[in-house]
């Protein structure tokens, strides 16, 4: 039988590993350890705040292993390292954004479709949302900003119980992430290989015969086999095929995120789950949201956080960047800036709605995690989803495809990139639906 080694246990990861699983004798190395969810409560969270024994974000690891800060000049960038990637700590967000795809000629409602049938998406989370999100939801609506409660990705077991801790993994059992689709593809007989740091491809006669990788006391290793496929992040590619001597576009893109944040005793939106609804709006979206890496960074920031309510802008900004081995260079254009400013002023003006004062209204800090762009697929590779620079048995299956800033969660559609291109790879082809979905980017899949 064929073998391939995917590299990342992700949502892209995952999911081509669970596609090839059967047609190839799969392995799936993964750079960090099993994902253990964050065991520390409010109470506790907010006693290390107040400690002020985290002066830089980048610490957060010791407390938090799986989450990875990088400091760039203007935010923080955030990925996850471990067994699901960043899936595990994301809000599970249910978002298609295919819109820069669709543009190339490339359908993948096929895979959406699929998907749908795998994944329980569902919106039943509204009728328990907390009093302070009706009350946000109100005050989006009366600004005539058409909110729209956000699908999130479930297991379709127990319902959400509105906890609040979606990013540091959720305790119930709720959220699904791509350990879900992983696990399938170990029970279809592939091999994961954690604590596996994949440096460079292993060149061998001209021909890329595997991966080279760094265990976690140093160790070299070469792994081999027919096929690679990197789904290492859109920070962990890029590295991985600079040092293999494939130069990356510096289109780098972050979606970075500004929470604007009020105080408003007896809020608990921090017991609420994250990103309840959502506002779509040119180059960026509106989301209730409690930012925990705010509350335990900003000095604003200092109210209980039971007293804090906040709303995310998340931005699609201008694309341009690198990574640099470990190191991400990116810094906010004006027009992000500008664009930034823009949803602040409309988050004071929905907060004032809701009842805050405008002396209460605080910033967060700006950060990311959603990190793409670096090997876009263009017109000559929406076909193949395969780049010329790329070795012939070499693939990319994650964020690093998409041709544009999503300003969105990314999560859905690598999902469904990775499935097309799991399914290019064995052979196989899902029949088109008969039924076609409009043109109009982002929406949801239902």
């Amino acid at each position: 039988m064929r073998t391939a080694i995917v590299v990342g246990s992700g949502a892209g990861g995952a999911t081509v590993a669970r596609e090839l699983q059967g047609a190839f004798d799969v392995t799936v190395l993964e750079a960090g350890r099993p994902f253990s969810g964050l065991e520390l409560r409010q109470p506790s969270i907010q006693r290390l705040r107040d400690s002020r024994l985290l002066p830089d974000p980048r610490l957060i690891r010791v407390a938090f292993p799986p989450m990875r800060v990088h400091r760039t000049a203007d935010m923080y960038v955030v990925n996850g390292i471990g067994v699901g990637g960043t899936t595990t700590m994301a809000t599970g967000n249910g978002v298609r954004a295919d819109g820069a795809l669709r543009a190339l000629g490339i359908d993948l409602d096929p895979e959406f479709d699929q998907i749908g049938k795998e994944i329980h998406l569902s919106t039943e989370h509204q009728a328990r949302w907390h009093p302070t999100t009706r009350r946000l939801f109100a005050a989006f609506a009366e600004l005539g900003l058409n909110p729209r409660p956000i699908p999130k990705l479930t297991t379709g077991g127990p319902s959400c119980r509105h906890c609040g801790r979606c990013v540091f993994g959720c305790p119930y059992g709720v959220k699904w992430d791509s350990r879900r689709y992983l696990d399938q593809a170990l029970a279809g007989g592939a091999r994961l290989v954690t604590g596996c740091r994949v440096t460079r491809l292993a060149v061998h006669g001209g021909r890329v015969s595997g991966v080279v990788s760094r265990g976690p006391l140093g160790g070299r290793a070469e792994h081999r086999a027919d096929l690679v496929v990197l789904a290492a992040g859109g920070l962990g590619t890029p590295a991985i095929l600079q040092r293999s001597g494939i130069a990356c576009e510096p289109r780098l893109f972050v979606d970075p995120v500004l929470t604007v944040a009020a105080r408003r005793s007896g809020a608990w939106q921090c017991n609420e789950l994250e990103m309840p609804f959502v506002v779509q709006r040119d180059h960026y979206i509106l989301s209730p949201y409690f930012d925990w890496l705010s509350f335990l960074v900003c000095p604003t920031w200092r109210h209980p956080a039971q007293d804090l309510v906040g709303i995310m802008i998340k931005l699609a900004d201008e694309p341009g960047g690198t990574v640099d081995g470990a190191r991400v260079r990116k810094t906010l254009t004006a027009t992000d800036w500008r664009r930034l400013g823009e949803g602040v002023g409309l988050c004071v003006e929905i907060l004032g709605r809701y009842g805050a004062e405008a002396e209460d209204v605080v910033l967060g800090a700006v950060n990311a995690g959603h990190p793409g762009g670096m090997l876009p697929l263009t017109c000559a590779s929406a076909a193949s989803f395969h780049d010329d620079r790329l070795p012939a048995n070499v693939y990319v299956a994650d964020a690093s495809l998409f041709p544009e800033p999503l300003g969105n969660p990314p999560i859905l559609t690598i999902i469904a990139m990775a499935k097309r291109i799991g399914r290019m790879l064995t052979g196989e082809s899902l029949a088109r639906p008969g039924r076609r979905r409009p043109a109009t980017e982002p929406g949801f899949v239902s």
